[in-house]
């Protein structure tokens, strides 16, 4: 079976991801996104490894990613997986919460993996519509799958506070990578900078973010290269900007974190910029 995907933006659901795939071999290293994952399985089966332990997700179920968690994905049948996503920004999840639930606190999703057929339906039904051109029904269809997947599966997500001096010194390692981007330390040398050691460094950084520093530098680097490609810059100065060092090496895992090339992400995105 050929593998393909189209992960694209409709200009009326502003600020939501939308992708279809069916995938093989395809394997999703371990990243984050900013805005709440919402795949609906239509076949096969995907396996992710989420929160400690692998899940399945398989036809009429959906896979649930809160922003900011760190997962994977592969298929987990030979023929592989097909499936509908939707990447909802957290703001409108909370819109959405508030008019809907009596959820309080920031509004998250329990479980991982929620079997509902009927869910699976509208994720498909909105993609349909937004490829259609059909603005009231794709805003309409995801609010009601939003609100579905919040009554029967939602609750506050917990507050990541920084108390611990291990958790301090995680932060603050992650404010140095993010300003250093283009040319990191070395883990010694970051460690050193903190006042401590390279493995306490570590453990406390995939305590409270469950990757460790070079694999969230990575991910963090693919995150700003979406940016800069939405903003029209061309993949090769992408890659070169966010510390890459060349296209070759931002193709390579832009596509295993986002699914598809840099080069076919900007090109829908560009199709969006030239509708409006």
């Amino acid at each position: 079976m050929n593998e393909r995907a189209r992960h694209w933006q409709y200009d009326e659901l502003p600020g939501v991801d939308l992708l279809r795939a069916r995938y093989v071999h395809k394997t999703f290293v371990r990243h984050t996104h900013e805005n709440f994952v919402i795949a609906a399985i239509a076949d096969g089966v995907e396996v992710f490894h989420h929160g400690g332990g692998d899940q399945y997700a398989g036809a009429g179920a959906l896979a649930l990613v809160n922003p900011e968690t760190p997962h994977t994905g592969r298929a987990g049948v030979p023929e592989g997986w097909r499936y509908g996503a939707v990447y909802p920004p957290p703001g409108l999840v909370a819109e959405i919460a508030a008019e809907t639930t009596a959820l309080r606190g920031t509004p998250g999703f329990v479980s991982p993996v929620v079997d509902d057929p009927y869910a699976v339906s509208l994720v498909h039904q909105v993609l349909r519509a937004a490829e259609e051109g059909n603005a009231l029904a794709a805003d309409t269809l995801l609010r009601v799958a939003v609100t579905r997947l919040l009554q029967l599966n939602g609750g506050p997500l917990p507050r990541r506070e920084v108390r611990t001096a291990g958790a301090r010194i995680a932060a603050r390692a992650r404010g140095v990578l993010e300003e250093r981007m283009t040319c990191p330390p070395s883990l010694e040398r970051l460690a050193a900078g903190l006042g401590t050691s390279p493995f306490a460094l570590l453990r406390a950084f995939r305590d409270v973010y469950g990757m460790p520093p070079h694999a969230w530098l990575t991910d963090a680097r693919v995150r700003r290269a979406r940016q800069l490609l939405d903003a029209g810059t061309a993949p090769s100065e992408a890659a070169v900007a966010v510390g890459f060092t060349d296209q070759p090496h931002l193709n390579r895992h832009f596509t295993r974190m986002v699914g598809v090339p840099p080069g076919a992400y900007q090109r829908e995105r560009k199709n969006v910029q030239d509708s409006r």
